[in-house]
């Protein structure tokens, strides 16, 4: 299986990290919490990441996946440093997948 990722982000300046980090959880921390998706050949997935930053000067963010018909949605509001907002959604996205 393929996965689709799209990123989303309405701060140019948090473009280029939310990519990396993106990246970086993809493909080390839930790498192998994928594979259970992708020894599906014709199965299909679509991660993705929404992080916009709001009136507060603070970002939002949404993250949305569909793996083989199994769908998550994590979303969380005013986090100051985009690190650990875009870890904290793939956090709770890889708890998920350990318990399916």
């Amino acid at each position: 299986m393929e996965i689709q990722v799209k990123i989303h982000v309405n701060a140019d300046e948090a473009k280029e990290v939310t990519e990396r980090l993106v990246k970086h959880n993809l493909e080390n921390k839930l790498d192998n919490y994928l594979k259970k998706f992708s020894s599906k050949e014709d199965a299909e997935g679509t991660i993705e990441l929404k992080v916009d930053k709001n009136k507060k000067d603070l970002f939002d963010g949404v993250l949305s996946a569909n793996l083989d018909g199994n769908s998550f949605r994590y979303s969380r509001e005013d986090y100051k440093n985009l690190d650990d907002l875009v870890n904290h959604l793939f956090e709770h996205f890889k708890e998920e997948l350990s318990s399916k």
